[in-house]
């Protein structure tokens, strides 16, 4: 099946809602054109605030519920799918880095909350991890969803192509300094799962960070399909998602697993250090 696959990568003010809600309009009209394909846009992580996390209490969004209504307009008005990016979401335990998953009719769909929270950002001690994955039913397209540092764990990402993902989306904001990591880590998902990967980082700075953009979109043999700079850049990418089952196919990787061995290394690893 074909459907169009789209990033939006922008910069994130921090702390200003309504400014970055302007930039995502901005730059999904100037690069939407019409089509009759599916749409899937996906824009960066906590795109709404930013990593504004001492000011949680005041910035949170309850239950995302706020920008899933902004989303939900957009979507029906463009006639888009939005798979993340994510937001600054309080829940009655606590606050979480939430993407949310919405159709074009408003809708939503299904939400991912990041499960694998990076120390080195105290994600931490600011959030709770999820303990779920998101998959989806795109318009007839099994698809899945995962936030930036969830893309150094291989297991996470494989127990979604073992259940039939074909595309996994991406939201991030991907530090410069680590840049070939991100770039690393998203052929390899792409590779190892058979599966188109939609990855979509931020650009600009934070304090003294800088983000390193280059979001890419990735065929089920590591394929580069699109890859952006370092600045603002928007793109739409049609792919043939049956490409996947003819590259599981060829190469059976699924077909050649052998879970068992796999299972006591998983467990242990933890203790082994």
């Amino acid at each position: 099946m074909k459907i169009r696959v789209g990033i939006l990568q922008f910069d994130i003010a921090l702390g200003d809602r309504e400014r970055n809600r302007e930039t995502l309009r901005r730059s999904l009209t100037s690069a939407l054109t019409p089509s009759e394909l599916p749409t899937a846009v996906v824009v960066p992580e906590i795109w709404d605030v930013g990593y504004a996390l001492d000011s949680s209490d005041e910035l949170a969004d309850p239950e995302g519920g706020g920008n899933a209504a902004f989303l939900g307009e957009t979507a029906r008005e463009q006639g888009v799918w939005f798979v993340g990016g994510s937001v600054l979401a309080s829940t009655p335990k606590g606050f979480v880095n939430r993407a949310q998953v919405i159709d074009p009719q408003g809708q939503v769909v299904d939400y991912y909350d990041k499960v694998h929270l990076i120390r080195l950002m105290d994600e931490d001690k600011h959030f709770l991890p999820g303990r779920r994955m998101c998959r989806f039913d795109l318009a007839g397209v099994q698809a899945g969803c995962v936030i930036c540092y969830d893309i150094r764990f291989c297991e996470w990402v494989r127990a979604y192509a073992v259940r039939g993902a074909e595309v996994l989306f991406v939201s991030a904001q991907w530090p410069l300094s680590r840049i070939d990591h991100w770039e690393a880590l998203l052929r390899a998902r792409a590779i190892e799962n058979q599966m188109f990967v939609v990855a979509c980082n931020r650009c600009g700075s934070t304090g003294k960070t800088r983000f390193g953009g280059r979001s890419m979109i990735l065929g089920p043999g590591g394929e580069t399909l699109f890859r952006a700079g370092d600045g603002e850049e928007a793109a739409f990418v049609e792919i043939e998602t049956g490409e996947v089952a003819k590259t599981r196919a060829f190469l059976t990787v699924f077909k050649d697993r052998v879970p068992d061995l796999y299972a006591p290394l998983s467990a242990n690893s933890s203790r082994r250090g």
